[in-house]
């Protein structure tokens, strides 16, 4: 009995060691099935996977504004020419101002209509035809961001779509290098065209700077992400400890009020009733007056305040008319005629200049000094 019972946790004890072996070898095999390897393509859908084609025509139509005509009527075309490629028929009606696409019986990939309507879709959001054709490649996918209605204040609006581009169009640069995706900022949307991975940052990105988050917070995560994604052991960990966590700061103080109401000291008495106009008419003895006497004091009253109004408009009349303050005349002083003259200073200024020898020196005069700055330095020494 005793063996048995020392038997029993031992045996639960290898129980958990299995347990733990299989869920480690299920985590490795999990990660071995998500880790994709380099430079692996999914192969091309071909006429051979679907040799009859499709059962029924499918087409979708989508409206553009009226300034994409002129551009749209230009490249229409080469946006035929590409569609045709996979058997698609694509229709520019400039009347309705509408793009369609409709598959027709060659065609054989069923996938390619959802990708034409992406194209037309791109196009009315003045994408450029050369960026909106990479959506027929298999491994570009596109996203069109509608960013009009998270803002409700227009300026606001407006101030944060700025922000997302940036100055002279920087932060959109340093976002599309970061994520490989070209991103397009048109009115009330955002159109990004790129791998999958990316589009999930440009969408992050993007509604993050209209809920008032800087991009530049997720620019920098972007960049220690793809520095990261280098090193091949860090594949597997998590990379929270990395990348920097930003605090909200909300830098801008409550406004004061103009007019800062100040409280009173708290009294338990009620305040004093106002009085009433009778009150105050018998205070002031109106109240005994006649009728005629009543009007004829508002009256006086009312030809005073006229009478006061008038004298002050004619003041305010009368100040252009009121001559500017001279400034008194400053008499200029007479030019002192006499100037006196150093003799002195100008006899020994001609006698330096008598000594003074003009020219180079000759070659007995150059020697003569040459020996004397000899002496000098003898006698220095």
């Amino acid at each position: 009995m005793a063996s048995s019972s020392a038997d029993e946790p031992a045996k639960a004890a290898r129980k958990g060691d299995s347990r733990q072996q299989k869920q480690k070898r299920e985590t490795q095999d999990e990660a071995e099935l998500l880790t994709v390897p380099d430079g692996w393509k999914e192969p091309a859908f071909s006429k051979e996977d679907n040799p009859r084609g499709l059962l029924e025509e499918s087409s979708f139509a989508t409206l553009f504004p009226k300034y994409r005509e002129a551009y749209l009527k230009e490249c229409w075309p080469l946006v035929q020419k590409a569609l045709n490629e996979h058997h698609v028929k694509a229709t520019l009606d400039l009347i309705e101002g509408s793009m369609t696409v409709c598959t027709t019986k060659k065609t054989f990939d069923p996938y390619i209509i959802i990708r034409a309507r992406d194209l037309i879709k791109l196009l009315a959001r003045s994408v450029s035809f050369e960026q909106a054709v990479r959506i027929l490649q298999d491994d570009v996918a596109c996203d069109i961001i509608k960013i009009g209605s998270l803002v409700r204040n227009k300026e606001r609006f407006v101030k944060r779509r700025q922000r997302l581009i940036g100055p002279k169009g920087s932060t959109l640069k340093a976002l599309e290098l970061l994520t490989n995706c070209y991103v397009m900022v048109q009115g009330n949307t955002v159109s990004a065209i790129g791998p999958f991975s990316g589009l999930k940052e440009v969408r992050k990105v993007v509604l993050d700077t209209m809920k008032n988050i800087h991009p530049i917070y997720n620019i920098k995560t972007l960049m220690i992400k793809r520095e990261l994604a280098k090193d091949s052991e860090l594949r597997s960990q998590s990379w929270e400890r990395f990348l920097p966590q930003f605090k909200h700061k909300n830098v801008n103080k409550r406004k004061e009020p103009k007019k800062k109401s100040i409280k009173k000291e708290y009294t338990p008495f009620p305040p004093p009733q106002p009085e009433s106009q009778i009150d105050k008419e018998l205070a002031s003895g109106e109240y005994f007056l006649k009728a005629n006497q009543k009007k004829r004091q508002k009256m006086e009253a009312i030809k005073a305040k006229q009478a006061e109004a008038l004298t002050k408009r004619q003041e305010e009349r009368n100040k252009a008319f009121i001559p500017p303050k001279e400034k008194p005349a400053v008499k200029p002083k007479p030019a002192s005629t006499e100037t006196k003259i150093d003799v002195v200073a100008i006899k020994e200024k001609v006698k330096k200049a008598k000594t003074k020898k003009l020219g180079a020196l000759t070659a007995e005069e150059v020697k003569l000094k040459m020996e004397a700055d000899e002496k000098k330095q003898k006698r220095k020494k």
